[in-house]
């Protein structure tokens, strides 16, 4: 019988990152994992986390789209979760020194600390975004974008987020918001004229599929 081989550096390693054995090295994020952190925080905060999963490449790419980087100022994301629509502005070129991440969990907190050590992530109440970021925003914000799961508040708090979203904000700056729902999470129409509303098409690749919509101010 042939003497049996030892494990490779690379998969004791490995073995190790996964059993949590000191000075193992960071593993790879795998998407499995944050929908498991995803689960566990909605079973512990169902009206907080709003979802299951986190939002899929395709959902964060559209949301990521809608926000220009060649205008000045911070971005501003609430309800980041893990990170994934994190992920997509900093590809969309919104370098991490410019993100503000309000988050509510603090495990997400910290992930997201780790996961984008340049961004300032602040834990607190991000439908009262003038209290939570009235000290650390300095200028007008380039857009927010939101993965908040607004249906569970009332509509007058919904509006009320969306205002002081727009007083932040540069004019034009959009509010990005996505939605399960085949209607939109804030009114379309503005009887008071005093935003404007535009849709996305349906991301079908998203489980399950979702709609951005994008709120501006004149």
């Amino acid at each position: 019988m042939p003497p049996l081989r030892r494990p490779s550096t690379k998969l004791q390693a490995a073995l190790g990152a996964l059993q949590g054995a000191p000075g193992a090295p960071r593993v790879r994020r795998d998407p499995l994992e944050d929908e498991a952190r995803f689960l566990r925080s909605w079973f512990e905060r169902p009206l907080v986390t709003g979802s299951v999963t986190p939002s899929g490449k395709m959902l964060a790419r559209t949301m990521a789209s809608y926000v220009d980087p060649r205008m000045a100022g911070p971005v501003i994301e609430l309800g980041p979760g893990t990170g994934p629509v994190t992920e997509a502005l900093v590809r969309r070129g919104i370098e991490q020194e410019r993100l503000i991440l309000v988050e509510y969990n603090p495990d997400f907190c910290r992930l997201l600390r780790t996961r984008f050590p340049r961004a300032t992530v602040v834990q607190g109440d991000a439908y009262d975004i003038t209290a939570t970021l009235g000290a650390l925003v300095h200028e007008k914000a380039a857009a927010t974008v939101s993965s908040l799961p607004l249906f569970t508040k009332p509509l007058e708090q919904r509006l009320k987020l969306l205002n002081a979203a727009h007083a932040m904000m540069h004019a034009g700056a959009p509010f990005v918001q996505f939605t399960y729902a085949v209607v939109p999470p804030i009114p379309e129409r503005c009887d008071a004229g005093t935003y404007t509303a535009s849709r996305s098409n349906r991301v079908w690749l998203n489980l399950p599929p979702a709609r951005v919509w994008a709120y501006r101010r004149p």
